[in-house]
């Protein structure tokens, strides 16, 4: 496993660092910088477009990888550096192949989005439709998740909604250095270590992807932690949030054949990915809250994140940062205690305790409100 791992995350980092390092050269030339403005927090022009390297780091390895595994195939001999564990998986990484290959091109495709967005501000509107189409195609590529209801039509529906608020949530987020990438530096090795260690028997190719994701936005990170040298734009926050959202769908709410024959005490995993992920969603549903009852359109870029509130309440930006991180992995720790609990009523009191953390945020984001009026 550990051999998996490191293949997993050591190309997918040097790509990223090195893709990243270049775009910070070339985005000043393309005009692809963000301006300081009264809405955000920086003071220095500082590039954009980092969600390239991000997104290099991810698709340049995985498609490495799959190119290793069909010369391997149609060689018909294993080699012996390739651990006995993963050997009988190869072919089931060519069955897949066609499905992770639908969420790479629909990344790709919010990632461009993104990148024109960084540039000529594009509407809201367009965005959203944009967002949408990509999420439905996917949902009829064959991600999605059954949700252990037998209507399928209710777990298209709630496949789609969970793509697209994730991918948002990770968008809304990106306004401190170092804060989205490090939320989904977290969430993606989280739910990699749920994949290898915490399933009946490990996910390879879920899991294979999430920490692929993980080495990338971590060479990226080198570039991004406060005082970040450039940022990762539009095109980062969506390529990582549509992957973290389609992988724990494959890996988590997906059920595939076996949904009839799942225990009904073990169907609280379920749960994990809104543990996991409790606190950009948190902030996502808030801001929205906020901005729909002072009148604003709901898309509309301001302060009032929970990351501006902390700011508003004394703490640095690298503080705030931090703080953010460390309750993330709060309530991901507690999405991990789930696949180690064997009933609801066990469930419920880990649901309780992610409960007390965001009634934690609320007082906190209050307390910043009222320090601002």
């Amino acid at each position: 496993m550990l051999f998996f791992v490191i293949a997993c995350l050591v190309p997918s980092f040097l790509i990223s660092f090195l893709a990243t390092a270049a775009m910070r050269k070339l985005a000043p030339k393309w005009g692809l910088i963000d301006q300081p403005a009264q809405r955000k927090v920086h003071t220095n022009p500082t590039p954009l477009g980092g969600g390239v390297g991000i997104w290099l780091g991810v698709v340049v390895p995985i498609g490495m990888a799959q190119l290793i595994v069909l010369i391997l195939l149609k060689s018909g001999a294993t080699p012996s550096w390739i651990p006995q564990e993963l050997a009988p998986h190869l072919e089931g990484v060519l069955y897949r192949s066609q499905l992770l290959w639908a969420v790479l091109a629909g990344g790709t495709i919010l990632s461009v989005m993104g990148l024109l967005d960084d540039k000529i501000n594009i509407s809201w509107k367009p965005r959203l439709i944009i967002q949408l189409l990509v999420a439905m195609g996917l949902v009829f590529a064959g991600v999605r998740g059954t949700l252990f209801i037998q209507q399928p039509w209710i777990g298209m529906l709630l496949t789609v909604a969970w793509i697209i608020v994730l991918v948002n949530s990770l968008n809304f987020l990106d306004n401190m250095d170092g804060l989205t990438s490090g939320i989904g530096l977290i969430a993606a090795v989280l739910f990699a270590l749920i994949m290898l260690r915490f399933t009946s028997e490990p996910r390879w190719l879920v899991a294979g992807v999430l920490l692929v994701l993980a080495g990338s936005i971590s060479g990226f990170l080198c570039h991004n932690w406060p005082p970040a040298k450039i940022f990762m734009g539009d095109s980062g926050s969506y390529f990582i949030g549509l992957i973290l959202s389609t992988m724990t769908i494959l890996g988590t709410f997906y059920s595939g054949n076996s949904a009839q024959g799942e225990p009904v005490a073990s169907r609280h995993v379920i749960l994990a990915p809104l543990c996991i992920l409790a606190i950009p969603l948190y902030d996502f549903c808030t801001v929205m809250v906020i901005r729909l009852k002072e009148g604003r359109s709901p898309f509309h870029a301001d302060k009032s994140h929970f990351s501006h509130r902390l700011v508003e309440l004394g703490l640095s930006k690298r503080n705030t940062v931090l703080t953010i991180h460390l309750a993330t992995l709060t309530t991901g720790v507690a999405g991990l205690i789930l696949y180690e609990v064997s009933s609801w009523d066990a469930a419920l009191l880990i649901i309780l305790l992610i409960v007390c953390v965001l009634s934690i945020v609320t007082i906190l984001e209050n307390a910043g409100r009222k320090n601002r009026e």
